[in-house]
C-alpha cells in the first residue's frame, strides 16, 4: 500500500484536494474547527519529513556558502523586485495590496520542504537554511513593507506570530523527529516507530492538503469577485520565480538536487505564517487575510505541478554526458 501510493502521490494529492473543496463548500461550518488543526497536522508532517534527515549533519549546511547564496539573493534580491512589478497593477487597492506584500515578500520554512523531498530535491539543505530565511524575512519584511506601503502601516503590524510559527512548525518537529532518530538507533521500538511515521508521509500530506482546503476555500468562493484580480498575479509570480530560481542556482553552479531546492524556496511562500500578522491588521485590511488565503489555495495546485515536472525539468544530464564520451571514443579510434 505504500509503495502504491508514493507511484500515484500526485493523483492522491489531486483527490486531497478535491475532497478538502467539496467539504468546504458543502458544509461551511467545518471550517473554523478544521483552521485550527492546521497547524498540528503540518507539524506532523514536517516531523514525518524531518524524520527522513539525516540531522545529525545538518550543521554542514551552514558551510553551504553557495547554496546560501543563491538562496538568500532570489528570496530577498530578485523577489522584492518581481513582487514590486507585479502588484503596480494593484497598487491603487491596498487591501489588495497589503496583503500580496505579506505573502509573496515572504519566503516559505515550512512545507516547502515536504514538497522538495517529493521532487527529489536537496530537503536536507533547505532545512539547514531555515533559520537564515526565517532571520531575514523578520527583518527585511518591515523594510520592503516600509519602501512599498509606509510608515504608518509598519507600526501597526505585530511580528510576534513569527517566533511563534517558528517554535511550533519547525523547532518543536525537528527536536521530535532528532530524539525519534536517536531512539530508532538503539532500540527497536523507536525503529519501529520511525518506519511507521515514515511510512504515512503520503497520507499526512493528504490529510494537509485537504484540511487547508476545506477550512479556506468557502470564505474565498464568498469573496470571489473581489479576489479574482490576484489569481492570475500568483500565478505570474511562480512562472516568474521558476525561471529565476533555476537561472541563479545554475549561476551558482549548484548539483540538481540543490537547484531544485532554491527553485522551490523562489516559488513557496510563507502564507500560513504571515496569516495571523495579517489577521491582527486593522479592520481596513479585513479583506487582506483572505488575499493571503487565496494565494495558499493557488500555491498548493502550482506545488501539486512542480512536483511532476520539476525533475522532468531539472535533471542530471547523465545520458548527455555518456553519449558525449561515446562519441569521443569513436573519434579517438
Amino acid at each position: 500500500m505504500v509503495a502504491w501510493l508514493e507511484k500515484h502521490q500526485i493523483w492522491m494529492y489531486l483527490f486531497a484536494l478535491a475532497i478538502g473543496g467539496v467539504l468546504g463548500l458543502s458544509a461551511p461550518g467545518v471550517g473554523a474547527p478544521l483552521e485550527t488543526a492546521i497547524n498540528p497536522v503540518l507539524g506532523l508532517l514536517l516531523y514525518a519529513t524531518f524524520l527522513m534527515v539525516p540531522l545529525a549533519r545538518l550543521g554542514q549546511g551552514f558551510k553551504d556558502f553557495r547554496f546560501l547564496g543563491a538562496l538568500m539573493v532570489v528570496n530577498f534580491v530578485v523577489v522584492p523586485v518581481v513582487v514590486f512589478l507585479l502588484t503596480r497593477f494593484i497598487a491603487g487597492d491596498q487591501e489588495l495590496l497589503v496583503g500580496v506584500l505579506f505573502v509573496l515578500l515572504a519566503p516559505c520554512i515550512d512545507y516547502v520542504i515536504v514538497f522538495t523531498h517529493f521532487a527529489g530535491g536537496a530537503s536536507e539543505r533547505l532545512l539547514s537554511a531555515t533559520p537564515l530565511l526565517m532571520i531575514g524575512q523578520m527583518l527585511l519584511l518591515p523594510v520592503y513593507l516600509w519602501l512599498f506601503v509606509g510608515t504608518e502601516f509598519v507600526r501597526s503590524v505585530d511580528f510576534a506570530p513569527f517566533l511563534e510559527a517558528f517554535g511550533l512548525l519547525i523547532v518543536a518537529p525537528l527536536c521530535a523527529a532528532g530524539l525519534t532518530q536517536f531512539a530508532a538507533a538503539r532500540t527497536s521500538w523507536g525503529k519501529k516507530l520511525a518506519d511507521g511515521v515514515s511510512a504515512a508521509m503520503v497520507p499526512l500530506m493528504m490529510a494537509t492538503l485537504a484540511i487547508i482546503v476545506a477550512s479556506q476555500i468557502f470564505k474565498v468562493t464568498h469573496q470571489l469577485g473581489k479576489l479574482v484580480v490576484v489569481v492570475p498575479l500568483y500565478v505570474a509570480f511562480a512562472m516568474i520565480m521558476i525561471a529565476a530560481g533555476a537561472v541563479v542556482s545554475r549561476a551558482a553552479g549548484l548539483d540538481i538536487a540543490s537547484q531544485r531546492a532554491v527553485v522551490f524556496s523562489a516559488v513557496t511562500r510563507n502564507s500560513l505564517v504571515v496569516l495571523p500578522l495579517v489577521l491582527a491588521l486593522p479592520a481596513q485590511f479585513e479583506l487582506a487575510p483572505l488575499v493571503v488565503v487565496t494565494q495558499t489555495l493557488v500555491e498548493l495546485c502550482i506545488m501539486l505541478v512542480m512536483i511532476w515536472a520539476l525533475p522532468r525539468i531539472l535533471k542530471p544530464q547523465v545520458a548527455l554526458g555518456a553519449q558525449s564520451q561515446d562519441s569521443l571514443r569513436l573519434l579517438n579510434d
